[in-house]
């Protein structure tokens, strides 16, 4: 086979280079749920665990897990993050892009 393939890069949101609705809300909702994943396996936190400290249920912690955030706010995973002893600072960087959407960073503590 000698097809080529044409390389092609992405931004800084994957979520919009394919063309989803919403992208910088699932962007920041991938990256809180990311580091909701990243405490519970550094503590190695069961899902029963994870549910009983954050006030949620263990079936909301395998949504999380599993990145299925549609039923998820960006305050709800906020909030979990805060009963996991995790702050969070948003910083909110505004860009003018291709599409004219403004960009967002967001750095958890």
């Amino acid at each position: 086979m000698t097809d080529e393939l044409e390389l092609v890069r992405g931004g800084d949101n994957p979520f919009r280079d394919v063309g989803l609705p919403e992208p910088d809300t699932k962007l920041m909702k991938a990256d809180l749920a990311a580091e909701i994943m990243g405490v519970l396996r550094e503590r190695n936190i069961t899902g029963a665990q994870a549910a009983k400290l954050t006030g949620v249920q263990e079936a909301d912690i395998s949504r999380i897990r599993n990145a299925q955030l549609n039923r998820f706010t960006i305050d709800r995973l906020v909030t979990i993050l805060n009963h996991l002893d995790r702050g969070v600072q948003v910083h909110i960087t505004v860009k003018s892009g291709a599409a004219g959407h403004p960009a967002s960073a967001l750095e958890a503590e």
